[in-house]
């Protein structure tokens, strides 16, 4: 199977779109787990960065899934979709702004730090 190659950032507003339309993605918090138990997405793992690396043959036996890594604001969750994309998940992706954004610009009830 030949499946694109997409951006490899998404938007808060184009995840929430999606996670409203019922698509499956896979949500990748990569921040730490003092961070992940103060508040994530519905739905994610939890990988922390540092993980990331050991696990990326176990990532990438399904290279065709569309991952999408968040952190805080988008920094750590990039690197970690651009590891994935090295490693042959084309589909990696990254949250742009992170949780941060996402608090800001989706749901003001997500907790802020």
């Amino acid at each position: 199977m030949n499946l694109p190659q997409l951006d490899i950032e998404i938007s808060v507003a184009e995840l929430a779109q999606r996670l409203r339309a019922g698509e499956r993605l896979r949500l990748l918090d990569v921040r730490e787990l003092w961070e992940f138990d103060h508040a994530h997405l519905e739905g994610a793992e939890h990988l922390p960065m540092h993980q990331i690396p050991p696990q990326l043959p176990v990532l990438a036996r399904q290279p065709e899934a569309e991952i999408i890594c968040y952190c805080h604001t988008g920094n750590r969750s990039l690197t970690a979709a651009d590891w994935m994309r090295r490693s042959g998940l084309r589909r990696a992706r990254s949250l742009a702004g992170g949780v941060e954004r996402w608090s800001l610009e989706i749901d003001p009830a997500f907790p802020r730090y």
